[in-house]
């Protein structure tokens, strides 16, 4: 008497690595720009769905693999130009006006604006009549936009409300630039 006994197989889970590895192909294809927004989120969300190997193969097959030269020369490229923008900054920075900081014990805010009243006129169009005030407070120096049209910068960000500021921090007023010095 013969027996024979059928097992079904099924194909293995894929692993979190799997899928992670298509998921990355996918980002670096959008980022190459080989995949639109749309597309990138559609595969996306098959491969997340995927149940077996050939599903994930699928979605990646138009997209090149990614060596790990092209890693290494994005990463150094990548590297590069954000030292540029570093040293061009620092660069600007340097060549800026100096904007001393008033002295500490005098206890009124700087006013900065085109208004003659300002403590700091500053007669440009993008700089508002009441656009901003410095003021020494607690040991430390605040620089508070007054609801300016052009806005106030620290750093190349803008102000929303109040920002500490120190020596060294370029401010803008508009476009107007300057450096923050101390005595």
């Amino acid at each position: 008497m013969t027996s024979s006994f059928e097992f079904h197989t099924y194909p293995a889970r894929l692993s979190d690595a799997e899928r992670d590895k298509a998921l990355s192909v996918l980002r670096d294809g959008v980022a190459m720009g080989r995949l639109s927004h749309d597309t990138f989120v559609r595969r996306m969300e098959l491969a997340l769905a995927a149940r077996r190997a050939d599903e994930l193969a699928a979605l990646t097959a138009d997209l090149p693999q990614e060596n790990r030269f092209a890693r290494v020369l994005f990463g150094t490229v990548e590297a590069v130009s954000g030292f540029t923008v570093r040293l061009r900054r620092a660069w600007q920075a340097e060549r800026l006006p100096k904007l001393q900081l008033p002295h500490p014990a005098g206890g009124h805010p700087l006013r900065i604006g085109r208004d003659p009243a300002s403590g700091l006129r500053l007669n440009h169009e993008t700089v508002s009549r009441v656009h901003a005030e410095l003021r020494h407070q607690g040991g430390l120096w605040i620089l508070r936009d007054l609801g300016s049209t052009n806005g106030t910068t620290v750093n190349g960000r803008r102000v929303t409300g109040a920002a500490v500021v120190r020596e060294g921090d370029q401010v803008g007023f508009g476009r107007m630039f300057f450096r923050l010095a101390s005595d």
